[in-house]
């Protein structure tokens, strides 16, 4: 079910009337019911898939806070090598198939015959999967005690907000509050819905209306001008990107708001970071600290002997797994290691957010470069293909031609709504305009900032339910 859908708006309301009026110790089953309409609207056999993981990781928390020694390592390493082989089939089954042919070919086998597997990727596999992977790592490390209760165990995995794309919660934050008695309030209420609103308004204001001309754009990328492509590039798709996930993450941190429930931050004005490090410590921050903490400091640890060279191998793998994580194919590699290899450059030659903020044409460099570099490893991201990327990047850098060819999609009043939407965003967050979404106010100044949203809402919105984009992760 998409959140910008006419059945979620139906749906929601209902979920939330009857979650308050229900007894607290039915509650966990009304969310996890409402948790299974909700992913069941997309495909719903795949559920089986969500189930089979959930008991995988329910036994095997329990296992592994009973064990000691290396019996408990080993059920560590049973319990991930199941979530991830999972994972691998339905996401990247077919692509290691490609990419063995590849190398078969390579070798001489030339006849020999590989079998794919027709199967559509289940809706936010590579999401619950991690979230279930956080928390069996957290149970063998003593930092959270194992759930015996199945269906709050199963709703730690499946709450509707964030179960198909994040954000990636810990079992620290969570599993306690689906114990704790929600009560009513109308004030926590209000701001829910506030910055529900404002991740609608970056959705289909924003996010949507970019998409149409980005759409066109990558689709033609061969015919259309240099001009499109640098417009598209550095600064249309970035911000639909942008505000697309944040969006989503906004309206599922202030759904949970509403039913009394604390989910991470996701998102932390990236686009003003001051190098590339510091931008992934705001951009997609549930992912980047699920890698930091499960991957590249394990990496960095078991390397330490090798000083800076630990960090280094730990960056490198840490990014080229993150480029695998977001899809199976060599682009979504690619920009992973983009990444990784311009924070080893920060990282050896000193390059620090501290330093550079001391002086105003420094902090403003390097907010430039940053996004730059962050803007060109998207082409990747989107391309969906080396041929693709690599003709963008050439008519971008090389054929330059200055034309700039008129999308049919795309009328005169939509490049101003989109170029002014962004410089409203980038002022709204600059001057910590969210801060208004997390407070409260009179009865007044709620309802002009609660109106002004809905108004931009009907006045601008782009209303033909389009996915969001990291749903297909």
């Amino acid at each position: 079910m998409l959140f910008n859908s006419f059945d979620f708006l139906l749906f929601f309301p209902v979920v939330t009337l009857f979650y308050f009026l229900l007894p607290h110790k039915f509650r966990w089953f009304h969310l996890l019911a409402a948790s299974c309409i909700f992913y069941m609207a997309f495909v719903p056999v795949y559920i089986l898939i969500l189930f089979a993981t959930i008991i995988i990781d329910y036994v095997a928390g329990i296992l592994i806070e009973k064990a000691s020694g290396k019996t408990k390592k080993l059920l560590l390493v049973l319990a991930i090598v199941l979530n991830i082989l999972i994972l691998c089939i339905f996401k990247y089954y077919n692509f290691f198939l490609d990419q063995s042919a590849i190398i078969l070919s390579a070798l001489g086998f030339r006849q020999f015959e590989l079998r794919y597997l027709d199967i559509l990727l289940p809706i936010g596999l590579s999401f619950h999967t991690f979230q279930a992977l956080s928390y069996i790592i957290e149970v063998k490390r003593g930092n959270v005690k194992a759930e015996r209760h199945f269906g709050i165990y199963s709703l730690y995995v499946m709450f509707f907000p964030q179960l198909v794309a994040g954000p990636i919660e810990r079992p620290q934050n969570m599993l306690h509050q689906f114990h704790e008695e929600k009560h009513f309030d109308g004030n926590r209420v209000i701001m829910g819905l506030k910055i529900m609103l404002w991740g609608f308004v970056k959705k289909l204001v924003i996010a949507d209306r970019l998409g149409i001309y980005v759409d066109e754009v990558y689709s033609s990328a061969q015919t259309t001008g240099s001009l499109n492509l640098w417009l598209a590039v550095l600064l249309f798709f970035p911000f639909q990107i942008y505000c697309d996930f944040s969006g989503y993450s906004s309206i599922a941190v202030g759904s949970a708001t509403v039913l009394g429930f604390n989910l991470m931050e996701n998102f932390r004005t990236p686009f003003s970071s001051l190098t590339t490090s510091e931008l992934w410590n705001r951009w997609h921050i549930s992912l980047s600290s699920w890698f930091r903490d499960y991957l590249y400091q394990p990496i960095v640890i078991f390397l330490r002997d090798y000083g800076k060279w630990s960090v280094v191998a730990g960056l490198i793998i840490t990014f080229f797994l993150s480029g695998l994580w977001h899809g199976a194919g060599v682009t979504f590699i690619l920009y992973g290691l983009f990444q990784g290899i311009v924070i080893v450059i920060e990282y050896l030659f000193g390059v620090k957010a501290t330093k550079l903020s001391k002086k105003p044409y420094l902090k403003l460099r390097g907010i430039l470069i940053t996004y730059f570099l962050f803007s060109l490893s998207l082409i990747f991201f989107r391309s969906f293909g080396l041929r693709k990327a690599g003709r963008i990047l050439k008519k971008m850098f090389w054929d330059i031609d200055m034309q700039f060819v008129h999308i049919p999609k795309m009328a005169d009043f939509s490049y101003f709504i989109s170029v002014a939407s962004i410089a409203a965003l980038l002022l709204f967050e600059g001057s910590r305009g969210e801060r208004l979404l997390y407070q409260n106010y009179s009865l007044r100044k709620e309802t002009i900032i609660t109106s002004g949203m809905i108004i931009l809402l009907i006045l601008f919105g782009v209303f033909y339910n389009v996915s969001f984009i990291y749903f297909q992760f």
